[in-house]
C-alpha cells in the first residue's frame, strides 16, 4: 500500500515531497485583464502552505479569444509576468511544485472577447470550434488559427517557465478546446485535425510536441483528459492515454473522472471501475493521478490503492487549505461537513468573488438568514 505521504518522482527530475496535488480550481479571483490578483495568491499559496506536494493554478488562459471566465488568471500576454513571479515565489517557497494549467476555451469562450479581446463588436470574431457549432453560436477555425491557437499554448509554456513555474498541465478535458478537438460529436473537420480518432488527437499531440520542445529538459509537462461526458469515447481516451503513456513525453496523466471509484456510464464499459481502464495500463515513467469525490482521507488513500500514483483534491482543498496536514495526523480525516459559513471560506483564503462562486454550488455555503 503506497503511502500518501512518500516522494514521488517525474520523468522531469522534480520529486513531489507526497501525494496531493490540489486540482485546478475556477475562482474567478483574478482581474478582468487577466493579471493576478492578492486574493488568488492568497489562496493558493496557503495550499501550498498547507502541504500540498503538487500546487496546480486554475485554468490559465494562454489566448485572450479563449478567455472563459469572468476574472480568469492569464497567461497568455507578458503583462502576466510579474504576477505569475510572484505566485511562483509564493508556492515554491513551500516545497510545493508549482504548476500552471493552461486552458483555452474554444467554442465556450466568453462572448465579450473578439478576434484581438476587443469587446464584441460588429465583425468580432465569434467564439473558436474545431467546426462549426450552433449551440455556442461558434465558428470552425480555419487551419491558420487551429496551428496559432497550438502556438499561443506553446508561447504560454515558455512564459510559465520564464516566470519560474516547475511546469504546465495542458486542460484537455471538460469540453473545452483540446478536448473539443477529441470529440467526435463536435469535431467535424476533414482535415488532418479531425476524422479518425489520430487526427482529432493531433491538436493535443503537437501542444504536447511543441511544448516539450520549447521548453527546458526539468520542465514538468501535464495532460488532464476526461473519458466521459462532453462528446468524449471511453476507448478511445484510454487508447490515447496509453499512446501518450508509450511516447513518455508527458510526466504525468491527469483524469479528471467526477467519482474516482464509480463504473462507466457506457452500459457496454460496466462491470469493472472507470478507474481500471486506465489504472491497467503500461504507463512506463508517466505517473497517473485522478480527481473525482477525494474528499477525505480515507478516499485519498483509496485512490492510491486503487492503483493511482498521486490524488488529485478539489472539494477539501477548498474547505481546509492543509488537508493534506490534517489526513498526515488522523488518516481517517473528514472536512467540514457542508453547508459552511462564508465566513469559513474566507478564514480559508478564500476572496469575496470565490466565496461568491461557491454559492452557485448547490448546497455549499450557508444561505444568508
Amino acid at each position: 500500500m503506497t503511502s500518501l505521504f512518500s516522494p514521488l518522482s517525474l520523468a522531469s527530475g522534480a520529486v513531489l515531497k507526497n501525494r496531493f496535488a490540489l486540482a485546478p480550481l475556477t475562482n474567478l479571483q483574478s482581474a478582468a485583464d487577466g493579471v493576478l490578483s492578492d486574493d488568488e495568491y492568497k489562496w493558493l499559496t496557503m495550499r501550498a502552505r498547507g502541504g500540498f506536494g503538487l500546487t496546480m493554478t486554475c485554468a490559465a488562459s494562454v489566448q485572450e479569444e479563449g478567455v472563459g471566465f469572468p476574472g480568469q488568471l492569464g497567461c497568455h500576454d507578458d503583462k502576466h509576468l510579474p504576477g505569475l513571479t510572484r505566485l511562483v515565489a509564493g508556492i515554491k517557497a513551500h516545497a510545493s511544485h508549482a504548476v500552471i494549467q493552461l486552458h483555452n476555451s474554444g467554442m465556450r469562450a466568453l462572448k465579450a472577447h473578439g478576434s484581438h479581446g476587443k469587446t464584441e463588436h460588429a465583425g468580432a470574431r465569434a467564439p473558436m470550434c474545431p467546426s462549426d457549432n450552433e449551440e455556442f453560436g461558434a465558428k470552425a477555425m480555419t487551419i491558420e488559427e487551429v496551428r496559432h491557437a497550438r502556438d499561443c499554448f506553446i508561447a504560454a509554456a515558455v512564459r510559465a517557465e520564464k516566470a519560474g513555474f516547475d511546469g504546465v498541465e495542458l486542460h484537455g478535458a471538460h469540453g473545452y478546446l483540446i478536448c473539443q478537438f477529441l470529440s467526435a460529436e463536435i469535431n467535424k473537420r476533414e482535415d488532418a485535425y479531425g476524422g479518425s480518432p489520430e487526427n482529432r488527437a493531433r491538436f493535443l499531440l503537437e501542444c504536447v510536441d511543441g511544448v516539450r520542445a520549447a521548453t527546458g529538459p526539468g520542465f514538468s509537462l501535464g495532460a488532464r483528459l476526461s473519458p466521459e461526458r462532453f462528446g468524449m469515447d471511453l476507448l478511445e481516451i484510454r487508447d490515447l492515454a496509453q499512446r501518450l503513456m508509450r511516447e513518455a513525453k508527458i510526466d504525468y496523466l491527469d483524469l479528471s473522472l467526477w467519482d474516482v471509484f464509480k463504473e462507466p456510464t457506457e452500459e457496454a464499459h460496466k462491470g469493472k471501475s472507470l478507474a481500471s481502464y486506465f489504472t491497467e495500463l503500461d504507463r512506463g515513467s508517466v505517473r497517473l493521478g485522478a480527481a473525482g469525490k477525494l474528499t477525505a482521507g480515507e478516499s485519498v488513500q483509496r485512490c492510491l490503492d486503487a492503483g493511482f500514483d498521486f490524488a488529485i483534491v478539489g472539494r477539501g482543498a477548498i474547505l481546509h487549505h492543509d488537508f493534506p496536514e490534517r489526513v498526515r495526523a488522523d488518516a481517517s480525516f473528514t472536512p467540514i461537513g457542508l453547508p459552511v459559513s462564508a465566513e469559513h471560506l474566507r478564514a480559508e483564503g478564500l476572496g469575496e468573488a470565490f466565496v461568491n462562486y461557491m454559492r452557485t454550488w448547490k448546497g455549499f455555503v450557508v444561505e444568508a438568514e
